[in-house]
């Protein structure tokens, strides 16, 4: 049993039989149809479908990829405005090499931009309002109209543009942005300040013109006086006559206070302000009502023309927030 299994090792372990010359002439062809180099064997025809030429990549050093990461963080670092603006609506951040995107936009700059938007469309509407009520005619008025809408737009697009320049370098050019955005932006305050103070007399002229149940009575008191009065003097000037004269002056000066009494009360937020102050601080601060309606109407001339600088500042700040 031993020499049945020598003999079957042996017989495993034979050399290959040497090849015909008609074998090795179509194993040359064969090569050669493959373009495969010599001692080189083809695969066998079903498992070769098609010729494939796969060029190897050059390797990159891991110091050259280490330089490009720290490049890309200085650069980062220093112009964020820059690759704010390439990527347009998404910012980069490496962490470790990583590259990583969020949203180019917070809320905190996308209120302020809503609300300098929102300011720029009411400073627009009023000042060119107020510019086309000072024209003489339709066509002067509809060109003050023209010459106040552009000064509003140029009060708002003004200083982020001078912003850019002077983040880029060039200081000159945006000094001199905001030397010319001082003339708009006066020619849109002084606007500002007469369509408030126009709208507002009028409406407190219109208040203080209502007639109320006690100027109706005092009135009528007044008329009843005049009336007796006349009667009584129709015969000459008497001890009657100048009582009822003295009873008109009365009924005068009462209708007088009902009337201020209404006028004081036509405009009855600078009233209540007014007497806020006074009763916060202990008595120490009196202001007036003219004081308090010239803060008002500063505020109501300057809060549209801030549009301009709310997105200077909405830019400014910073992508993460």
């Amino acid at each position: 049993m031993a020499d049945d299994l020598f003999a079957s090792v042996v017989q495993l372990h034979q050399p290959p039989r040497p090849k015909s010359g008609a074998e090795r002439a179509k194993a040359y062809r064969d090569r050669k149809k493959a373009g495969l180099p010599l001692g080189v064997k083809p695969l066998p025809a079903a498992n070769v479908s098609r010729k494939v030429d796969v060029k190897p990549r050059p390797a990159v050093p891991a110091e050259k990829v280490l330089v490009d990461v720290e490049s890309a963080r200085s650069v980062l670092q220093s112009r964020p405005e820059a690759v704010g603006a390439a990527v347009d609506s998404q910012a980069v951040d490496l962490v470790g090499g990583q590259v990583s995107h969020r949203p180019n936009l917070s809320h905190h700059r996308i209120i302020l931009q809503v609300a300098a938007f929102g300011l720029a469309a009411v400073g627009v509407t009023m000042n060119g309002w107020f510019a086309r009520s000072l024209g003489s005619s339709e066509i002067a008025g509809w060109l003050f109209l023209a010459i106040g809408v552009a000064a509003d737009l140029v009060a708002l697009a003004v200083p982020s543009c001078a912003a850019q320049q002077w983040q880029a370098g060039n200081r000159a050019t945006a000094v001199v942005a905001w030397v010319l955005w001082l003339m708009p932006f006066a020619f849109a305050v002084t606007a500002g300040i007469g369509f408030a103070s126009v709208n507002i007399s009028d409406v407190t002229l219109q208040r203080a013109s209502r007639v109320t149940p006690a100027i109706e009575a005092a009135r009528n008191e007044l008329r009843d006086a005049v009336t007796s009065r006349d009667r009584e003097c129709a015969g000459g000037v008497g001890k009657f006559c100048r009582q009822r004269e003295d009873a008109v002056s009365d009924r005068r000066r009462q209708l007088d206070e009902a009337t201020r009494s209404v006028e004081q009360t036509a405009d009855p937020q600078t009233e209540a302000a007014t007497r806020m102050v006074a009763w916060l601080s202990g008595g120490v601060l009196r202001p007036t009502g003219s004081d308090f309606a010239m803060l008002r109407l500063l505020l109501l001339a300057f809060l549209p023309q801030l549009g301009g600088v709310l997105l200077m500042v909405g830019r400014a700040t910073p992508q993460g927030n």
